[in-house]
């Protein structure tokens, strides 16, 4: 799984002109997944997600992780982040996995950062033609890829 961390002062996700989810401090969260991508990716990157301190303390150096400042978070699929651009100008979207796999690994994902939060996390829907709105705090921007552990 790829995932693509953004910390926001406000974030909304809106799908034909209807607001589906709306945050303010906090996460949005693109995440792309890979058909090799299983639960172990998907626990690992929400302890990782939920605890990344890149939320500035008193002294102004991030050391707060989105928990510890009670922030929120949104999810968006974005099937697009498994884009491979090594041969020619048209991307190859051949990793990504497929819906009947990458559904129920979407949701997995969603439920378990919702437990490692310790609250509701919002959504896009899965597949949707979306716009997403951001306010970038900082800009701070972070990508993790589950299958670059090491």
């Amino acid at each position: 799984m790829k995932v693509v961390i953004q910390r926001v002062k406000q974030s909304a996700v809106h799908i034909d002109g209807i607001e589906k989810a709306k945050i303010g401090q906090g996460l949005l969260v693109l995440v792309g997944i890979e058909e090799i991508d299983g639960q172990d990716d998907i626990d690992w990157l929400c302890r990782k997600i939920v605890g990344l301190r890149i939320f500035e303390d008193q002294n102004q150096i991030m050391n707060l992780s989105v928990q510890d400042i009670a922030g929120e978070i949104i999810v968006v699929s974005q099937f697009t982040l498994q884009a491979s651009t090594k041969k020619g100008n048209r991307p190859s979207y051949i990793k990504a996995a497929k819906p009947d796999v990458a559904v129920p690994l979407y949701e997995a994902f969603v439920k378990c950062l919702e437990q490692n939060l310790g609250k509701k996390v919002g959504t896009g829907t899965f597949g949707a033609d979306m716009q997403i709105s951001l306010v970038n705090d900082g800009p701070v921007t972070i990508v993790i890829d589950s299958q670059n552990r090491v």
